[in-house]
């Protein structure tokens, strides 16, 4: 004897307004992303976050759900984007055995990618005349996303945009990082893992450690010492230049 089942068009009502099916959404659709990059042999184009945001911006559109409500249900996700930003002390820990003779040109670079990141982000957006909300944005896009949008709240412009920039440059950080390193000759691991870590923190991390773990390890080490320093400098740039 069958139970007597609702019809489909009644179950897809009580998904769309559940919470739950942005939250499935988002998990299913990096579950994609990251197939496709195995796949593809690691294949730096077919990022996987690149293609999760592909795929989960498709997908609202075609089912008309607007971003507060998809945010809501996929705030779960965001929220572990703080407690990813506290273990990052981790990575820090354990990479100073590992920095002996290359501090000095560690934070030189450290500090040479920051100023650059800002200057250069700011002062084209500038020079192509785009509205201060999008410059005030382009601050903190180079630190990690959960650091980038506290920053993005102190200095008062929107978290919502920082988000977007931080999560745009990580994706092309990993996506053409590689390339970018190999045109400019960087062969070591542990100078290509910092340069991505510098340049496209968490994601470009992700990368490196898919890559080499040397590489990763010193990507992590500088996104959070990237971190750091911009949530303490990056308001002082923003007093300057404003």
């Amino acid at each position: 004897m069958q139970a007597n089942l609702p019809p489909i068009a009644e179950i897809w009502v009580y998904l769309s307004g559940s919470p739950l099916l942005a939250l499935i959404l988002t998990l299913s659709a990096y579950q994609v992303g990251v197939l496709v990059y195995e796949r593809l042999g690691r294949n730096p184009l077919a990022n996987p976050i690149a293609i999760a945001v592909f795929i989960v911006a498709v997908a609202i559109t075609l089912i008309d759900m607007p971003y507060p409500k998809y945010f809501a249900g996929a705030q779960f996700v965001h929220f572990l984007l703080g407690t990813a930003t506290v273990s990052l002390a981790v990575p820090i820990y354990k990479g100073f055995n590992a920095l002996s003779g290359r501090v000095l040109p560690l934070l030189l670079a450290l500090i040479g990618g920051g100023v650059t990141s800002v200057i250069s982000a700011v002062g084209l957006a500038r020079l192509l005349g785009a509205d201060t909300a999008i410059i005030g944005g382009l601050y903190a896009k180079s630190v990690t996303a959960p650091i980038a949008m506290g920053v993005a709240e102190r200095i008062g412009v929107s978290p919502t945009l920082t988000a977007v920039f931080a999560v745009s440059t990580g994706v092309l950080g990993a996506v053409l990082g590689r390339y970018v390193l190999d045109f400019v000759g960087v062969r070591a691991w542990w100078q290509r893992g910092f340069a991505l870590g510098v340049a496209s923190h968490g994601i470009g991390t992700s990368r490196a450690f898919s890559v080499h773990p040397e590489a990763g390890a010193y990507s992590s080490l500088a996104m959070g010492m990237h971190g750091i320093l911009g949530a303490i400098l990056i308001p002082v740039f923003f007093s300057w230049f404003k």
